[in-house]
């Protein structure tokens, strides 16, 4: 079993930042992923990282903008959230996986484990 327990997430102007935290406990997995799902649409992959190697993969709508990050000794991934758009409004997911590929797929289903989600409101 893999505990996901996710906080930083909050209310930030158009143009801001936030930093997502996910603190991982129990099995070592392969993949870290972070998704968001807003109201009326579907949960989206946001990124992924493989644990052991720090590679990292961002969907387009992000890339540039966010960054995945990973604290070895604490066994915490990190979603650095720049140049926020309101947009970017949803209930955002930290998950894990065994599999070796899903960080680069994104394939929600192959994702074991959730967090709990934690809300970013963007206001413009």
């Amino acid at each position: 079993q893999v505990q996901l327990v996710e906080s930083g997430g909050g209310l930030v102007q158009a143009g801001g930042s936030l930093r997502l935290s996910c603190a991982a406990s129990g099995r070592t997995v392969s993949s870290y992923g972070w998704f968001r799902q807003a109201p009326g649409k579907e949960r989206e992959f946001v990124g992924g990282m493989y644990w052991s190697v720090g590679n990292s993969n961002y969907a387009n709508s992000v890339a540039g903008r966010f960054t995945i990050s990973r604290d070895t000794a604490k066994h915490t991934v990190y979603l650095q959230m720049n140049s926020l758009k309101p947009e970017d409004t949803a209930v955002y997911y930290c998950a894990a996986s065994m599999s070796g590929t899903s960080w680069f797929t994104g394939t929600a289903t192959l994702y074991d484990y959730w967090g709990q989600g934690t809300q970013v409101t963007v206001s413009s």
